[in-house]
């Protein structure tokens, strides 16, 4: 197998720039099994683009030209051939590192293993990346001491080389560690490679223990390669050109150092002061020219070497062997993936403090002050007042607690997005499985806020009464946990959820009864259809009815009959009697259906449309920038005033001596 990229050019167009800036251009190499490469450069040369044009990840504002093959064939991420590690490493703080690792094994290892087998491949994915010592700790999270950065690092390689793919893609595994955790994790690496598989990492500036430990190198800056092939041989191409490395100094460090543009804005913003004399002999600066000046003469340099001659042979060879279809992914049946989810969403939960507990708590609190609040209401003439004010209360407001497990909804999302980028598993295994993992919290929530506020305010007794007051409450906590799922599918932090979220519950529930009684709300846009859609809406007329029909109150005048909960709905709160409460139970059900099949679409089709308008934004701004430039063209042919032939000194306004 062999991994090849061939005239490799990505481009960012700009509107409000007018320009196309080049993130790679004209890149051509290889990469081979039992090799370890390294994708070198500065900050902003091109080394994660290039990552994500290799596992096919590249965003869709850019444009990419060229060709990636994998055994002469297109290279896809639907195959398990690729695995891809990226910079950030989510995963469930409250799960240990052998947890985490056997939750993945059984999503992603073919369903014939056997539990004996998967939990082979666990122990011996623990003992390749050394991570025993750690093994039973917990990753941590907000509230709990974990792992540290280099163990989570390898605990991130360790869930990519569990399906053994023959090849992995790594950016920067070693940036925010420590040297001895570097070498570690490269080492690693390096063991990987050598059991036939390709690695390409991308790293930024390794100690030299580490850039020992590489077999081939490849160094960008501005997106075009100063130099491709073996790490050992990129000390003599640097001596070659005129550039050689000092002794006892770290070769990555000099070629760092003789490609990194930024050193020559360093070098003008020192030479601004008057007291900053000239560089002395014993600097650390190679040369006495500019970076820009080195940085050419080396991609000339290279480009008329024997590397690259020999990186084209060897792309020529590899596209003339016969193409091998790569290896498709071979998950577990979808029952199995629902299981193992919701008994890992479940064990989540239950260990994170503030997930469920800390909601529960300020639920039982909280429902404990409403039935002092509205202890023990009779039926007198104005109960049915308090009785409605706390339906609402319960009902609306309350309910709005749901709103505090939006940050844990969006940590949960970005493990998704990895996961599903890895081909774990989809979108509607990820909607059941949340939904069954919370169904008991969410059922013990309901059971204990509607038990203490039921019993301390003396709603309608009996127990269907009772069990309707619950199932109600559950639907409609289930229905805001879902709106929240869906904010925070769609939003990139936590801040902007929040504002987002709670925007959406108070403007469901504008349209219920706890303004205004649905009847009187303006038909357009309010009644319809906003009304119908609002889970407050049926929530809370489900429990008027619930609540009043068959009571009676005392009358407001002394001697008159008693006053019936019906006609009260009718005449004080506007609720129709043309369809029972067990109606309106189902319209909630069905909102909370159509939520489910909401946050379904919204996981499945967010990133596609999203990648469809951004695209064909970048089409619009190439079409654009063309025209400017053919526009451009053709007024600079057609000038008289700045024809070629006419001197400068003839111009009009000028005054150059220059004939």
């Amino acid at each position: 197998m062999c991994l090849v990229w061939e005239n490799l050019t990505v481009e960012l167009p700009s509107m409000a720039s007018g320009s196309t800036r080049k993130l790679l251009s004209d890149l051509s190499g290889y990469a081979e099994p039992g090799h370890i490469m390294a994708i070198m450069g500065s900050s902003g040369s091109g080394k994660s683009t290039l990552l994500d044009s290799l596992a096919g990840r590249l965003s869709s504002n850019v444009k990419m030209s060229g060709k990636v093959l994998i055994n002469a064939k297109r290279s896809s991420m639907d195959c398990r051939d690729i695995s891809y590690v990226t910079q950030e490493d989510f995963f469930l703080g409250t799960l240990t590192v052998r947890e985490t690792i056997t939750y993945s094994a059984h999503l992603r290892l073919p369903r014939k293993m056997t539990k004996e087998e998967i939990d082979s491949v666990v122990d011996n994915t623990i003992m390749e990346m050394g991570l025993q010592d750690c093994a039973d700790s917990k990753i941590g999270n907000w509230h709990l001491r974990g792992i540290s950065t280099g163990e989570k690092k390898r605990l991130s390689i360790s869930v990519e080389i569990l399906t053994r793919p023959h090849i992995m893609l790594l950016d920067e595994p070693t940036t925010g560690l420590d040297s001895a955790s570097a070498f570690f994790v490269i080492r690693a690496l390096s063991s990987i490679a050598y059991d036939g598989k390709i690695v390409i990492c991308s790293l930024h500036q390794p100690s030299s223990d580490v850039f020992n430990l590489l077999d081939d190198l490849l160094l960008l800056s501005g997106g075009e390669t100063v130099y491709f092939g073996e790490a050992k041989m990129a000390v003599k191409f640097f001596a070659e050109a005129g550039f050689p490395c000092p002794t006892k100094r770290n070769p990555s460090d000099h070629f760092l150092r003789c490609i990194n543009l930024d050193f020559d804005i360093i070098a003008e913003a020192l030479l601004r002061y008057q007291n900053i004399c000239a560089i002395p002999e014993s600097s650390s600066y190679p040369v006495k020219i500019r970076t820009t000046e080195i940085r050419e003469i080396l991609i000339e340099k290279y480009k008329c070497s024997d590397f690259s001659i020999n990186t084209r042979r060897r792309i020529q060879e590899t596209s003339e062997e016969p193409a091998i279809e790569p290896n498709k992914r071979n998950n577990t049946s979808s029952w199995k993936q629902l299981s193992t989810l919701t008994r890992r969403s479940f064990v989540n939960m239950h260990r994170d403090i503030g997930y469920y507990w800390l909601r529960m708590a300020l639920y039982v609190l909280i429902s404990i002050s409403i039935g002092f609040l509205f202890f023990n209401s009779g039926t007198d003439r104005e109960t049915f007042l308090e009785r409605a004010k706390c339906v609402c209360f319960v009902y609306g407001f309350m309910s709005c607690l749901s709103c505090g497990g939006l940050p844990f909804f969006i940590e949960e999302m970005k493990v998704f997005r990895r996961e599903r980028l890895g081909g774990d598993y989809g979108e509607a295994v990820l909607v059941l499985s949340n939904f069954f993992s919370s169904f008991p919290f969410l059922l013990a929530i309901s059971l204990l806020s509607g038990t203490i506020i039921y019993y301390m305010v003396k709603f309608h007794p009996g127990f269907p009464h009772y069990a309707f007051f619950c199932i109600n409450l559950f639907c409609c906590l289930s229905v805001i946990e879902t709106c929240m799922m869906i904010v925070a599918s769609l939003v990139p932090n936590v801040l902007m959820g929040i504002g987002i979220g709670t925007g959406v519950i108070v403007f469901m529930m504008m349209a219920s009864e706890i303004f205004r009684p649905v009847p009187d709300l303006p038909k357009f846009f309010w009644r319809y259809p906003v009304s119908y859609i609002s889970f407050a809406t049926w929530a809370i007329q489900g429990e008027y009815k619930n609540e009043m029909i068959g009571l009676q109150f005392d009358p407001l005048l002394p001697g008159n009959s008693k006053v019936k909960g019906e006609t009260v709905l009718q005449t004080v709160f506007g609720v129709p009697l043309s369809h029972s409460k067990w109606w309106d139970l189902t319209s909630l059900l069905f909102v909370l259906l159509t939520h489910r099949l909401v946050l379904y679409m919204a996981l499945k089709y967010k990133d596609r449309i999203a990648s469809k308008f951004t695209r064909l934004h970048a089409n619009k701004t190439l079409q654009h920038l063309s025209r400017r430039v053919s526009k451009a063209g053709e007024i600079l042919s057609s000038s008289k005033r700045h024809h070629p032939q006419r001197p400068l000194s003839s111009q009009e306004g000028l005054r150059s001596p220059i004939p």
